[in-house]
């Protein structure tokens, strides 16, 4: 029996480490080679998007251009050994990326190779990078709640699962952090998660794996990453690996988030590779298919019919602006493309508020339908005490006096922007949200003082979640907040503030 096992053990290894070698068709040369992009004469019957391997058959490319004498290829890898009159070779095949769960943990490039010192993965899936967004009868809408663990998207920008939600923003204004923040909220939910490094820093992206890896998400995370060293058409192609990976997961009937950090830098190296390959140039000289590049991307996300397996793909975009523009050309675009954005202000972030989200510009176009009721209700009021604050900020700034009703407003806005003030890194279960924003909206945290207020809330979660355990997992499944509910969350908040007052004074 020890001999069959061993035998069934060695035949299952060479199955799902097979690769068929591609067919070879025509056979043509190269005519010239510049920056990654290649002029190929001899393949006419060479179909755009198609596979093409070059010299020694080591180097893989692909066809985006057809010329009248020649064709046009972008070539992913080390092309510097490449020569004029060095064979090509066509394969009649489409890009294809590996896929499966032996991916999960794993650093790879868009090609599906390691990055992180292992062995190469011996994945059973693959799925083709380039592919059609799922049809409108494919679809339902959005419906089920993606929490991200962050109190003031949570309440005000909730997310759902299947929704494309644009983090836009200055430079150092903590989009990658948001991002983070919502797949470490993932653990223990069922979603896995995949993080696409898109020409950033090497340093930026050791450091997003050693985040992940800190907090045991690398577990459940893909990451696909790409220099900006690397060659354009190696980061253009980048957001499509990791969307096709994410699709496979899709097609199962798994959830999965996706992060593309981020679209600016990937619309750039667009940009490069058509004017490498001689397009003419439009406005800030992105060619003019820019827009449908990221739609057909972005398109790809979506909550599948249950006849198609009732799996989802939620993408978390990333967009740098610029000194906060966000009508220059890729923000406009993209926006016009997903179903709201999460504006970051440096101003806000500036003065100590984290995170830095501008409530009056983000939005959340269908994440409302997948709010959680309780949330729903209890968070109603807040973006109108957050909106009153500012505007009285401002006016208050002119040191008009302030009559009492005023003041008062003044004093709760300062304690609700407290209170959602969050630290990296530390999402929160959705019972414990929905119990601050209650005590917010409610007044609670009127009678604490400003600068205890952090204090106040570290308290109530230990105590909450020492005390109140049931009360929170009953927060989350309730489909809405009764009388009775909302007469006993008074109660522990009361109770709760008259111990912490007595103890602080």
């Amino acid at each position: 029996m020890a001999i069959v096992s061993d035998i069934l053990k060695k035949a299952k290894e060479v199955v799902t480490t097979y690769r068929p070698e591609p067919e070879i068709g025509e056979v043509g040369e190269v005519l010239e080679v510049q920056d990654g992009v290649a002029r190929v004469r001899g393949l006419r019957q060479a179909m755009l998007g198609e596979v093409l391997l070059f010299g020694r058959k080591s180097l893989r490319g692909q066809v985006l251009g057809l010329e009248r004498e020649c064709i046009q290829c972008v070539l992913f890898g080390d092309y510097t050994t490449l020569r004029t009159g060095d064979l090509v070779f066509r394969t009649g095949n489409f890009l294809e990326v590996p896929a499966g769960e032996e991916l999960l943990g794993r650093v790879v490039n868009p090609l599906g190779e390691p990055l992180d010192g292992e062995s190469e993965p011996a994945c059973r899936g693959r799925r083709r990078v380039f592919s059609p967004a799922p049809s409108v009868t494919d679809r339902i809408p959005v419906q089920r709640p993606l929490l991200t663990g962050i109190k003031i998207i949570d309440a005000m920008i909730p997310l759902g699962k299947g929704q494309r939600e644009l983090i836009i923003g200055d430079r150092r204004t903590g989009k990658t952090t948001i991002a983070l923040d919502t797949i470490l909220n993932q653990k223990g939910k069922g979603v896995l998660c995949i993080y696409v490094a898109i020409g950033q820093r090497l340093a930026n992206t050791i450091q997003v794996v050693e985040v992940l890896r800190k907090f045991k998400a690398l577990e459940y995370t893909i990451v696909v990453a790409t220099s900006s060293e690397d060659p354009p058409a190696l980061v253009y192609l980048a957001p499509y690996a990791g969307c096709a990976i994410g699709e496979y997961f899709m097609e199962q009937g798994d959830d999965v988030l996706v992060v593309y950090d981020d679209l600016t830098k990937h619309a750039a190296a667009y940009r490069s590779l058509s004017l490498l390959l001689r397009r003419p140039p439009g406005r800030e000289s992105y060619p003019g298919d820019i827009f449908y590049v990221h739609s057909s991307l972005l398109e790809r996300s979506a909550q599948l019919a249950v006849s198609r397996g009732g799996g989802s793909m939620t993408a978390l975009p990333i967009v740098e602006t610029q000194e906060g523009d966000i009508t220059s050309y890729i923000p406009t675009n993209i926006i016009s493309i997903t179903d709201g954005q999460i504006y970051l202000a440096s101003e806000l972030g500036n003065r100590g508020f984290f995170p830095a989200i501008n409530i009056g510009l983000s939005v959340s176009r269908v994440g409302g339908e997948a709010q959680t009721p309780v949330m729903k209700k209890v968070a109603r009021r807040l973006r109108l005490d957050l909106a009153q604050y500012f505007e009285l900020e401002e006016f208050a700034r002119f040191g008009a006096d302030l009559d009492e009703v005023t003041r008062k407003q003044l004093e709760h806005g300062k304690r609700v922007l407290e209170l959602l003030t969050q630290k990296h890194f530390s999402p929160l279960p959705l019972g414990v949200e929905i119990f601050e924003i209650f005590a917010a909206t409610k007044g609670f945290i009127d009678t604490i003082p400003l600068e205890k207020v952090k204090s106040w809330e570290e308290q109530l979660i230990e105590h909450l979640q020492g005390e109140y355990q049931p009360l929170l997992e009953r927060l989350e499944k309730e489909r809405d907040l009764t009388p009775d509910l909302e007469e006993e969350m008074g109660k522990i908040l009361a109770a709760f503030n008259a111990k912490f007052l007595s103890e602080e004074t």
